[in-house]
């Protein structure tokens, strides 16, 4: 068991399995092909991302260092948390980019979403989680890997 802090952009808490990208996860890319189909489940559609691709991310603690990709990412975030099929939390080792907050803060305000984000977590963060592990978020921004 490891425990980090990070700032709570979104604050909650939950218990769940992680799903962890090491490299920048494009939201257009990852979130697309499922927010068009209407799914109800994220799985996983960006090809160049080989850590995360075919996973279903719905419900689980999206780790990683930050979102890369096209200007249209904090839509994409606001969208599949109005479907009701987005990560339960975003786990950020960096500072969160200004995209996915955007996205996030619109998702909380304007879809009345539980999404939780912690940014700040480290490098160490994601050196240590590994996709399938226990997280468990605290609403003080404590994340703890079993």
């Amino acid at each position: 068991m490891k425990e980090f802090k990070g700032r709570v952009l979104a604050g909650g808490n939950w218990k769940g399995e992680a799903v962890v990208s090491k490299g920048g996860v494009n939201t257009l890319a990852t979130f697309q092909k499922s927010a068009l189909k209407n799914a109800d489940k994220v799985i996983v559609s960006d090809q160049n991302n080989k850590d995360i691709y075919g996973l279903n991310i719905t419900g689980k603690a999206l780790c990683l260092p930050i979102t890369i990709g096209s200007t249209t990412g904090g839509l994409v975030i606001q969208t599949v948390c109005a479907m009701k099929i987005n990560p339960a939390c975003f786990l950020f080792s960096e500072h969160i980019d200004s995209l996915a907050a955007s996205g996030i803060v619109l998702a909380k305000v304007w879809e009345n979403s539980d999404v939780i984000a912690i940014d700040m977590l480290g490098k160490e963060f994601l050196e240590t989680v590994k996709t399938g592990d226990t997280i468990e978020v605290k609403e003080d921004g404590t994340v703890i890997v079993n």
